[in-house]
């Protein structure tokens, strides 16, 4: 069996209230719509056509690197309008499955199974306690679906059927493309309904296959910024329970937030209000402390990090002691047992193993070596105005607070300088360097005053 994915994604999104198009709001830091094509690609299909319209050179412009096919509907007629653009691109003995890039976290094992059936016209229903604004499905007195009624085109008998229809269905692309050239815009809202298609393939003898999700959260659409919000919370809760099910101890499921893929060890514990993005590994026994943002990290056995630390794209080894209030920015790593304290900022830098940067200095475009001790307040002058220098401290090394590296600059192995020092110049190894102006006291000195 060939499949074939239509995704639609050319609506409005009006009570979205935004210029940007309602499929490129994000859910867990990933566009509505890339959810959507990244489940569609987890099925391996022949193709995947994404039909645009509003705002659509943004759309795939945003989304430009995923392979799809982008197709435009540049009147929006209706759903049934819209597959229509799509349908000629597609072999006639392909099973084409139509999704919505709104409905973000639809299952693809619920997908693989509304495709099984070949022969038949597949519909995915789910059953709601407010059905308010889905269209309703409609079954014969042997309980076989005969048709759908939308929300605005139903008598108040048929607003009480809770069966909903989610939009979402899969049938041989022959029979779709014949049941299309066929609608009609002869309802209330004047389109193309592409729920129209049940009740041709009841009168073509095509049997309905219906599939009803337990989970009405994979189904549920996004029209506004309230049901965002409440698709984040339950999305949010969902990958929690997976990390706790995988042994990880979180202090509180409604205080973090995952954005990314995540890959854990055993025994690791994570504080309240931290954000884990992008991609993240973390090793054995790790422990993160609250208010805490890391993403795209590699972070191995026993690393402690303390609160409020914000670390992206780096590598740290095992047993680092990191923070509170330190902050490790893109192509940083530290080797083992490295020490990060409070208010350090590092950039662009290597550490060997056993060194310690403990309080208020800046550490950028440098390697350290092992076994070195930056004093507080130590900052490597990595940049002239227009160029970024080179600092490099070996081992063994010994850097008194407040010292200023002006790179490019070479610290020999078991080089000693003195606190309050401006360094200009390599310094050879075991030596002393002290740079400073003679201490002078001034008698009969007075501050100025205010007149």
């Amino acid at each position: 069996m060939k499949l074939s994915i239509i995704i639609l994604a050319a609506g409005l999104g009006k009570r979205m209230n935004s210029d940007l198009p309602k499929v490129l709001h994000c859910l867990a830091d990933k566009p509505l719509l890339q959810h959507v094509i990244d489940t569609a690609m987890s099925l391996q299909p022949e193709s995947i056509q994404v039909v645009y319209g509003h705002g659509g050179e943004q759309v795939r412009n945003t989304l430009a690197n995923l392979p799809v096919q982008w197709v435009e509907q540049k009147q929006q007629l209706g759903t049934g309008h819209a597959v229509a653009q799509a349908i000629p691109n597609i072999a006639d003995d392909n099973i084409v499955l139509v999704l919505y890039g709104d409905v973000p976290l639809i299952n693809s094992v619920t997908l693989q199974g509304l495709c099984s059936a070949e022969t038949s016209l597949n519909i995915l229903t789910a059953k709601l306690n407010n059905p308010t604004g889905y269209g309703r499905i409609i079954r014969n007195n042997n309980g076989q679906a005969e048709r759908i009624v939308e929300e605005k085109d139903a008598t108040t008998e048929i607003k009480l059927i809770q069966e909903i229809n989610t939009g979402m269905l899969a049938t041989k692309a022959s029979n779709l493309r014949a049941w299309l050239a066929k609608l009609d815009k002869n309802n209330s809202q004047g389109e193309y309904y592409l729920t129209d298609v049940i009740a041709m393939a009841v009168t073509d003898n095509i049997p309905i296959h219906i599939n009803t999700v337990d989970d009405v959260y994979e189904v549920m659409g996004v029209n506004d910024r309230v049901q965002l919000a409440n698709l984040e919370r339950y999305y949010q809760l969902q990958q929690v329970n997976n990390l706790m099910l995988a042994g990880v101890t979180v202090q509180d499921p409604n205080r973090l937030d995952i954005r990314g893929t995540i890959k854990t060890g055993h025994d690791i514990s994570i504080d309240i209000n931290v954000i884990l993005a992008g991609n993240v590994a973390l090793g054995n026994r790790v422990r993160i402390g609250p208010n805490t943002i890391i993403r795209n990290a590699k972070i191995a056995d026993d690393v402690e990090v303390l609160s409020n630390c914000v670390i992206e794209d780096v590598i740290i080894g095992a047993g680092c002691k990191i923070g509170p209030f330190a902050r490790l920015r893109p192509e940083t790593e530290l080797a083992e047992q490295v020490h990060i304290g409070n208010f350090v900022e590092l950039k662009k830098s290597v550490v060997a193993r056993g060194s310690k940067i403990n309080h208020l200095s800046y550490i950028g475009d440098s390697e350290i070596g092992s076994n070195v001790n930056i004093g507080a307040g130590t900052i490597t002058c990595n940049y002239d105005g227009a160029n970024k220098h080179k600092t490099i401290i070996k081992n063994d090394v010994f850097v008194g607070s407040d010292t200023q590296l002006v790179a490019p600059v070479i610290v020999e192995a078991g080089a000693t300088i003195g606190a309050g020092s401006t360094i200009t110049k390599d310094i050879a190894e075991d030596t002393l360097t002290v740079s400073r102006v003679e201490q002078q006291s001034i008698s009969g000195w007075e501050r100025p005053k205010k007149k």
